[in-house]
């Protein structure tokens, strides 16, 4: 069968057990020495659903085009992970984030160094582990045939509420950007894929933009779902912004003062290497909290009727957490209940 993209695309998953007692003393230890308004360390960031065969199942029935999957750990397995599995490969920190930066108990440098993983092909998709295919994806789902990720091109600001440090981490992407590329040559000299009627909330975002911001980059707006990257992409961006990835990978814990992985994809909307798609092309992001909105049982029930092709179940700290981890599991396994070649 002749293959109609001539390129291979891997899956990167970074995933921490946050209950094992070895791990968490060694956080402990970090977490004394640290200003605590400056960071975010909360247990939600950390706390595992027990789902991760879920990820890898969904990757295996729905994503079976997928060449390699590398699942990166700090000196951790899940138990039930079959490390024979000829598409998996298991990475530790120390791996491949430089040494300086270790250890380190925040996600951002595990994402901001992880071209440095050894094998991993130029284009990838980046998972996080709360992320779920649920339904068929084809490689076309997040990269053109010449290669280039598929992404929303849309400015968003950020509006200050909730979870302070994360809005303080979006802004330093913001100005990082802003201190490199003048928001009125990229969006015109791209017209095709900023102003492309395929997401027509999109273009009247950015149209309002246009017409109400003067200057810099409002901002840009983020998917918290699967994720396409050239690995080119991110070597180039690091030797634009070596000084704020630097600072970010040295840091033990999340800080208000990081930039994060979203700047790799600002980056690359910024250098024409994407092609826009519409809204909800991808998938949704569902958070699993104590409010009506976004409830379990309205989460689960989308789960099961696979409504979205990916899905996010981020965890924003839920309060009868064993309860929805037993619901939220019971969904998963309803679609996805046959072990994958990447389980014992």
């Amino acid at each position: 069968m002749k293959r109609k993209y001539n390129f291979d695309v891997d899956i990167v998953i970074p995933w921490v057990d946050g209950s094992d007692k070895k791990w968490l003393a060694k956080k402990n230890e970090y977490l004394s020495e640290e200003n605590k308004i400056d960071i975010d360390a909360s247990a939600n960031r950390y706390r595992d659903w027990d789902n991760l065969q879920y990820v890898f199942r969904g990757i295996e029935k729905f994503a079976p085009w997928v060449r390699k999957v590398f699942l990166i750990t700090d000196n951790q397995k899940p138990q039930w992970l079959n490390l024979k599995c000829d598409k998996l490969v298991l990475v530790d920190h120390k791996d491949y984030i430089p040494q300086q930066y270790l250890p380190t108990f925040s996600s951002h440098p595990i994402e901001l160094n992880m071209h440095r993983i050894k094998g991993l092909s130029e284009h990838f998709i980046y998972l996080n582990d709360d992320l779920f295919f649920t339904k068929p994806n084809k490689v076309s789902d997040f990269f053109t045939k010449d290669g280039l990720p598929k992404i929303l091109a849309m400015e968003s600001a950020r509006a200050i509420g909730g979870d302070i440090i994360f809005y303080n981490i979006l802004s330093n992407n913001t100005n990082a950007i802003d201190s490199r590329f003048n928001r009125q040559d990229v969006k015109k000299s791209n017209k095709k894929q900023w102003y492309s009627l395929k997401s027509p909330i999109a273009f009247v975002i950015n149209k309002f933009y246009d017409f109400s911001v003067r200057g810099g980059w409002a901002g840009f707006y983020i998917q918290h779902l699967p994720a396409p990257f050239l690995k080119s992409s991110i070597e180039e961006c690091w030797n634009m912004f070596s000084k704020e990835l630097e600072l970010t990978s040295s840091h033990k814990f999340r800080s208000r003062y990081d930039v994060n992985q979203y700047l790799f994809t600002e980056y690359m909307l910024c250098t024409k290497r994407f092609k826009t798609i519409g809204f909800s092309y991808r998938g949704k992001s569902y958070y699993l909290n104590d409010t009506k909105f976004n409830n379990v049982a309205k989460i689960c029930d989308a789960i099961k009727k696979q409504k979205h092709k990916t899905m996010c179940l981020n965890d924003v700290g839920i309060k009868n957490f064993n309860k929805a981890k037993i619901q939220v599991n019971a969904a998963l396994n309803s679609i996805l209940p046959q072990k994958s070649s990447f389980e014992i």
